[in-house]
């Protein structure tokens, strides 16, 4: 099921834009960020995308466009910008969202720099360290394997001599 809202959006050249919906003719996925380079009064556009690769189309065709300048890190996932800013309304957002991935997600967008904004500074630390990753259920109930020892073979280009020196500085109790 395909749920959306039609709102007006006034766009110029130089605009930054984001697809809302996959355009599959255009080869363009849900998302994908592009800056307008051209806008004609019938409707036609000419983007470039954040790939490189130029676009053409008519937005009458195509209405499943909007503003890029924001995106949520959800969106975001995979691309990479020089700096990012991170809003988190510790209030609004619910357990569900404020976690270590969110955190990872995030944060690791940024090239060089990450800014978080935050209404609360407590919750929002208390938020980032809950873990929500699920291990599989062979996880859960496999027994840990129990850890062997190896001893390891000398390097030949290491005397004996030198070997046993080595041994006895690293042998426990020193």
């Amino acid at each position: 099921m395909t749920l959306y809202r039609e709102a007006g959006r006034a766009f110029s050249e130089g605009d930054r834009v984001q697809f809302t919906a996959p355009n599959r003719d255009q080869h363009v996925v849900n998302r994908e960020l592009g800056t307008i380079e051209k806008i004609v009064e019938n409707g036609n556009l000419r983007i470039r995308l954040d790939s490189g690769r130029a676009l053409a189309f008519n937005i009458r065709e195509n209405p499943h466009l909007d503003y890029g300048y924001a995106v949520t890190s959800h969106s975001g996932q995979g691309q990479t910008a020089d700096r990012v800013l991170i809003h988190v309304d510790t209030e609004q957002a619910g357990e569900k969202l404020i976690n270590r991935r969110l955190a990872y997600v995030a944060v690791s967008r940024g090239r060089y720099d990450a800014q978080i904004y935050t209404d609360d500074k407590s919750a929002l630390a208390e938020g980032l360290g809950r873990d929500v990753s699920h291990r599989s259920a062979l996880e859960s109930t496999r027994a840990p394997e129990p850890q062997v020892e190896q001893k390891r073979e000398p390097p030949s280009s290491l005397t004996h001599e030198r070997q046993r020196t080595i041994e006895r500085d690293l042998s426990p109790g020193r």
